[in-house]
Protein backbone atom coordinates (compact mmCIF):
# COMPACT_ATOMS: atom_id res chain seq x y z
CA UNK A 1 0.00 0.00 0.00
CA UNK A 2 1.13 3.19 -1.26
CA UNK A 3 1.50 5.89 1.28
CA UNK A 4 -0.35 9.16 1.91
CA UNK A 5 1.19 12.15 0.57
CA UNK A 6 0.67 15.31 2.34
CA UNK A 7 1.21 19.39 1.22
CA UNK A 8 1.87 21.37 4.25
CA UNK A 9 0.57 24.67 2.90
CA UNK A 10 2.99 27.48 3.52
CA UNK A 11 4.11 30.95 1.65
CA UNK A 12 8.01 32.36 1.27
CA UNK A 13 7.68 34.30 4.78
CA UNK A 14 6.59 30.67 6.21
CA UNK A 15 9.02 28.90 4.56
CA UNK A 16 11.67 31.17 6.56
CA UNK A 17 9.27 32.07 9.85
CA UNK A 18 6.91 29.25 10.51
CA UNK A 19 8.75 27.66 14.04
CA UNK A 20 5.77 24.92 13.78
CA UNK A 21 6.64 24.37 9.80
CA UNK A 22 9.37 22.00 10.49
CA UNK A 23 8.10 20.36 13.60
CA UNK A 24 4.90 19.43 11.75
CA UNK A 25 6.52 17.90 8.91
CA UNK A 26 8.64 16.06 10.61
CA UNK A 27 6.12 14.35 13.22
CA UNK A 28 4.18 13.84 9.97
CA UNK A 29 7.03 11.97 8.42
CA UNK A 30 7.62 10.15 11.47
CA UNK A 31 4.00 8.90 11.59
CA UNK A 32 4.46 7.25 8.76
CA UNK A 33 2.95 9.95 5.95
CA UNK A 34 5.08 11.61 3.25
CA UNK A 35 4.95 15.33 4.11
CA UNK A 36 6.32 18.07 2.58
CA UNK A 37 6.34 21.87 2.48
CA UNK A 38 4.79 23.39 -0.08
CA UNK A 39 4.61 27.30 -1.36
CA UNK A 40 1.14 27.65 -2.48
CA UNK A 41 1.08 30.07 -5.31
CA UNK A 42 4.32 27.94 -6.72
CA UNK A 43 3.21 28.19 -10.84
CA UNK A 44 4.67 24.26 -10.87
CA UNK A 45 3.57 22.56 -8.19
CA UNK A 46 0.60 19.70 -9.36
CA UNK A 47 -1.50 19.30 -6.24
CA UNK A 48 -3.25 16.50 -7.95
CA UNK A 49 -0.10 14.07 -6.68
CA UNK A 50 -1.17 14.68 -3.14
CA UNK A 51 -3.92 12.96 -1.14
CA UNK A 52 -4.24 16.14 0.99
CA UNK A 53 -3.53 19.89 1.10
CA UNK A 54 -3.24 21.50 4.67
CA UNK A 55 -2.73 25.23 4.89
CA UNK A 56 -0.50 26.02 7.50
CA UNK A 57 1.26 29.26 7.29
CA UNK A 58 0.25 31.24 3.87
CA UNK A 59 0.31 34.10 5.55
CA UNK A 60 0.35 36.46 2.64
CA UNK A 61 -2.74 35.88 1.86
CA UNK A 62 -4.64 39.27 2.60
CA UNK A 63 -1.90 40.84 0.45
CA UNK A 64 -3.40 38.79 -2.84
CA UNK A 65 -6.78 37.45 -1.45
CA UNK A 66 -8.92 36.94 -4.74
CA UNK A 67 -5.87 34.86 -6.08
CA UNK A 68 -5.91 33.14 -2.46
CA UNK A 69 -9.29 31.83 -3.16
CA UNK A 70 -9.07 31.40 -6.81
CA UNK A 71 -6.01 29.02 -5.85
CA UNK A 72 -8.10 27.43 -2.37
CA UNK A 73 -10.92 26.42 -5.29
CA UNK A 74 -8.77 25.02 -7.71
CA UNK A 75 -7.20 23.17 -4.82
CA UNK A 76 -10.21 21.66 -3.55
CA UNK A 77 -11.14 20.40 -6.94
CA UNK A 78 -8.27 18.13 -7.27
CA UNK A 79 -7.35 17.06 -3.59
CA UNK A 80 -8.80 17.55 -0.52
CA UNK A 81 -7.74 21.09 1.29
CA UNK A 82 -8.01 21.87 5.05
CA UNK A 83 -9.85 23.91 6.10
CA UNK A 84 -11.94 23.34 2.97
CA UNK A 85 -11.96 26.06 0.92
CA UNK A 86 -15.81 27.27 1.72
CA UNK A 87 -14.73 27.79 5.63
CA UNK A 88 -11.31 29.73 4.14
CA UNK A 89 -13.75 32.14 1.84
CA UNK A 90 -16.02 32.51 4.91
CA UNK A 91 -13.60 33.05 7.55
CA UNK A 92 -11.07 35.74 5.27
CA UNK A 93 -13.66 38.85 5.98
CA UNK A 94 -14.06 39.75 9.16
CA UNK A 95 -17.93 40.39 8.96
CA UNK A 96 -18.41 37.02 10.00
CA UNK A 97 -18.05 38.40 13.55
CA UNK A 98 -21.46 40.05 12.40
CA UNK A 99 -22.75 36.66 12.41
CA UNK A 100 -21.25 35.23 15.31
CA UNK A 101 -23.18 38.04 17.16
CA UNK A 102 -26.27 37.45 15.24
CA UNK A 103 -26.38 33.76 16.65
CA UNK A 104 -25.47 35.02 20.38
CA UNK A 105 -21.92 34.55 20.56
CA UNK A 106 -20.08 36.81 22.85
CA UNK A 107 -17.88 38.90 20.54
CA UNK A 108 -16.07 42.50 20.63
CA UNK A 109 -18.86 45.02 19.60
CA UNK A 110 -18.17 45.81 16.00
CA UNK A 111 -19.01 48.25 13.61
CA UNK A 112 -18.75 47.74 9.88
CA UNK A 113 -17.86 51.08 7.47
CA UNK A 114 -18.75 50.49 3.95
CA UNK A 115 -16.48 52.17 0.99
CA UNK A 116 -19.46 54.71 -1.04
CA UNK A 117 -20.84 55.64 2.58
CA UNK A 118 -20.41 58.54 4.68
CA UNK A 119 -18.92 58.10 8.13
CA UNK A 120 -19.59 60.61 11.03
CA UNK A 121 -17.93 61.45 14.15
CA UNK A 122 -20.12 59.01 15.90
CA UNK A 123 -18.60 56.11 14.03
CA UNK A 124 -15.85 56.17 16.61
CA UNK A 125 -17.35 56.87 19.83
CA UNK A 126 -15.90 55.26 22.78
CA UNK A 127 -15.35 55.65 26.62
CA UNK A 128 -12.07 54.36 26.27
CA UNK A 129 -10.98 55.01 22.65
CA UNK A 130 -11.29 52.54 19.65
CA UNK A 131 -9.52 50.45 17.42
CA UNK A 132 -9.70 50.64 13.66
CA UNK A 133 -8.48 47.97 11.13
CA UNK A 134 -9.74 46.60 7.99
CA UNK A 135 -12.23 43.64 7.24
CA UNK A 136 -9.86 41.78 5.72
CA UNK A 137 -6.56 41.94 7.52
CA UNK A 138 -4.19 39.41 9.41
CA UNK A 139 -1.26 40.35 11.75
CA UNK A 140 -2.60 43.97 12.81
CA UNK A 141 -1.83 45.25 9.60
CA UNK A 142 -3.48 48.71 8.91
CA UNK A 143 -4.59 48.31 12.15
CA UNK A 144 -4.29 51.13 15.43
CA UNK A 145 -6.20 52.34 18.69
CA UNK A 146 -6.91 55.55 19.43
CA UNK A 147 -8.03 57.49 22.14
CA UNK A 148 -11.22 58.74 23.46
CA UNK A 149 -11.89 61.87 21.65
CA UNK A 150 -9.40 61.09 19.09
CA UNK A 151 -12.33 61.11 16.39
CA UNK A 152 -10.30 63.30 13.39
CA UNK A 153 -7.07 60.96 13.61
CA UNK A 154 -9.83 57.67 13.81
CA UNK A 155 -12.16 58.89 10.98
CA UNK A 156 -8.60 59.85 8.87
CA UNK A 157 -7.33 56.39 9.49
CA UNK A 158 -10.73 54.54 7.97
CA UNK A 159 -11.65 57.27 5.64
CA UNK A 160 -7.78 56.35 4.01
CA UNK A 161 -8.91 52.34 3.92
CA UNK A 162 -12.10 52.92 2.90
CA UNK A 163 -10.76 55.48 -0.29
CA UNK A 164 -8.95 51.86 -1.19
CA UNK A 165 -12.17 50.35 -1.04
CA UNK A 166 -11.77 48.38 1.37
CA UNK A 167 -14.54 47.59 4.52
CA UNK A 168 -13.72 49.31 7.97
CA UNK A 169 -14.27 47.64 11.68
CA UNK A 170 -14.39 50.24 14.39
CA UNK A 171 -14.23 48.20 17.78
CA UNK A 172 -14.24 49.86 21.00
CA UNK A 173 -10.96 49.51 22.69
CA UNK A 174 -11.14 47.15 26.15
CA UNK A 175 -9.04 48.23 28.75
CA UNK A 176 -8.88 44.72 29.87
CA UNK A 177 -6.74 43.74 26.89
CA UNK A 178 -4.06 44.44 28.70
CA UNK A 179 -4.26 41.71 31.03
CA UNK A 180 -3.83 39.53 27.77
CA UNK A 181 -4.78 38.13 24.97
CA UNK A 182 -6.00 34.21 25.05
CA UNK A 183 -5.65 31.88 22.05
CA UNK A 184 -7.43 28.46 22.30
CA UNK A 185 -6.57 25.78 19.68
CA UNK A 186 -9.05 23.54 18.66
CA UNK A 187 -8.06 20.44 16.31
CA UNK A 188 -10.88 18.49 14.91
CA UNK A 189 -13.30 19.89 16.74
CA UNK A 190 -12.00 19.46 20.09
CA UNK A 191 -9.96 21.41 22.37
CA UNK A 192 -6.17 20.99 22.26
CA UNK A 193 -4.09 23.73 24.33
CA UNK A 194 -3.90 27.21 25.26
CA UNK A 195 -1.57 30.14 25.23
CA UNK A 196 -1.57 33.91 26.32
CA UNK A 197 -0.36 36.83 24.85
CA UNK A 198 0.49 40.67 25.61
CA UNK A 199 -1.32 42.68 23.75
CA UNK A 200 -0.03 44.53 20.55
CA UNK A 201 -1.84 47.76 20.09
CA UNK A 202 -0.07 49.37 23.11
CA UNK A 203 0.91 52.79 21.29
CA UNK A 204 -2.18 54.94 20.37
CA UNK A 205 -2.43 56.67 17.35
CA UNK A 206 -0.09 54.56 15.21
CA UNK A 207 -0.31 52.16 12.42
CA UNK A 208 2.96 50.17 12.83
CA UNK A 209 2.36 47.04 10.12
CA UNK A 210 6.18 45.96 11.23
CA UNK A 211 4.26 44.84 14.81
CA UNK A 212 5.62 41.61 15.78
CA UNK A 213 2.22 39.26 16.35
CA UNK A 214 2.91 37.35 19.26
CA UNK A 215 4.88 38.57 22.11
CA UNK A 216 5.04 37.36 25.81
CA UNK A 217 3.59 33.75 24.81
CA UNK A 218 2.80 31.75 27.83
CA UNK A 219 0.84 28.16 28.08
CA UNK A 220 -2.46 28.84 29.57
CA UNK A 221 -5.10 27.23 31.19
CA UNK A 222 -8.73 28.46 29.74
CA UNK A 223 -11.48 28.68 32.17
CA UNK A 224 -14.82 27.12 31.63
CA UNK A 225 -16.35 30.80 30.55
CA UNK A 226 -13.57 30.93 27.96
CA UNK A 227 -13.86 27.21 26.46
CA UNK A 228 -17.80 27.96 26.44
CA UNK A 229 -17.45 31.35 24.58
CA UNK A 230 -14.98 29.85 22.13
CA UNK A 231 -17.44 26.45 21.17
CA UNK A 232 -20.29 28.38 20.41
CA UNK A 233 -17.59 30.49 17.83
CA UNK A 234 -16.85 27.70 16.83
CA UNK A 235 -20.52 26.21 16.13
CA UNK A 236 -21.22 29.00 14.00
CA UNK A 237 -18.98 28.29 11.32
CA UNK A 238 -20.90 26.70 8.19
CA UNK A 239 -19.44 23.61 7.28
CA UNK A 240 -20.81 20.01 7.63
CA UNK A 241 -17.89 18.47 9.77
CA UNK A 242 -15.28 20.04 12.10
CA UNK A 243 -12.16 22.18 10.94
CA UNK A 244 -9.17 20.53 11.25
CA UNK A 245 -7.73 23.44 12.98
CA UNK A 246 -9.22 26.00 14.61
CA UNK A 247 -7.97 29.19 16.82
CA UNK A 248 -10.41 30.68 18.91
CA UNK A 249 -8.91 34.75 20.02
CA UNK A 250 -10.69 35.96 23.67
CA UNK A 251 -10.40 39.38 25.15
CA UNK A 252 -11.85 40.22 28.73
CA UNK A 253 -14.47 42.67 28.70
CA UNK A 254 -15.37 44.89 31.00
CA UNK A 255 -16.95 43.21 33.04
CA UNK A 256 -14.46 40.50 32.78
CA UNK A 257 -16.31 37.80 30.44
CA UNK A 258 -14.55 36.71 27.80
CA UNK A 259 -15.36 38.13 24.08
CA UNK A 260 -14.77 36.85 20.54
CA UNK A 261 -11.45 38.91 18.88
CA UNK A 262 -11.02 36.71 15.86
CA UNK A 263 -11.94 32.89 14.82
CA UNK A 264 -8.70 32.21 13.02
CA UNK A 265 -9.76 29.03 10.34
CA UNK A 266 -7.09 29.81 7.54
CA UNK A 267 -3.41 29.59 8.57
CA UNK A 268 -2.80 30.95 12.33
CA UNK A 269 -0.37 30.11 14.58
CA UNK A 270 -1.07 27.09 16.54
CA UNK A 271 1.96 27.15 19.18
CA UNK A 272 2.02 23.41 18.50
CA UNK A 273 6.07 24.31 19.78
CA UNK A 274 4.77 25.58 23.21
CA UNK A 275 2.92 21.92 23.33
CA UNK A 276 3.72 18.88 22.54
CA UNK A 277 0.57 16.67 22.70
CA UNK A 278 -1.01 19.51 21.08
CA UNK A 279 1.44 18.65 18.05
CA UNK A 280 0.37 14.93 18.35
CA UNK A 281 -2.88 15.57 18.23
CA UNK A 282 -2.64 17.73 15.35
CA UNK A 283 -0.48 14.69 13.35
CA UNK A 284 -2.93 12.86 14.31
CA UNK A 285 -5.80 14.53 13.07
CA UNK A 286 -3.83 15.18 9.79
CA UNK A 287 -3.62 11.40 9.31
CA UNK A 288 -6.37 10.16 9.85
CA UNK A 289 -7.94 12.74 6.93
CA UNK A 290 -4.58 11.46 4.88
CA UNK A 291 -6.11 7.97 5.49
CA UNK A 292 -9.49 8.54 4.58
CA UNK A 293 -8.69 11.13 1.40
CA UNK A 294 -5.70 7.99 0.74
Amino acid sequence: MSVARVAVVTSGAGVEHDVDLPLIVDALRADGLSAEPVVWNTASVTWERFDLAVIRSAWDYVERLDEFLTWADATAGVTRLWNPASVVRWNSDKHYLGELARRGVSVVPTRFLEPGRGITPADFDGADGVVVKPAVSAGALDTARYEPGRHANAARHARMLLDRGRSVMVQPYLPRVDEGERALVFVGGAFSHAIRKDPLLTEPGVIDNNLVPHLGVAPYRPTEPEIGTAVAALATVPSPVAPLFARVDLVLGNAGEPVVLELELIEPNLFLQTDPEGLGRFVEAVAARAGAAH
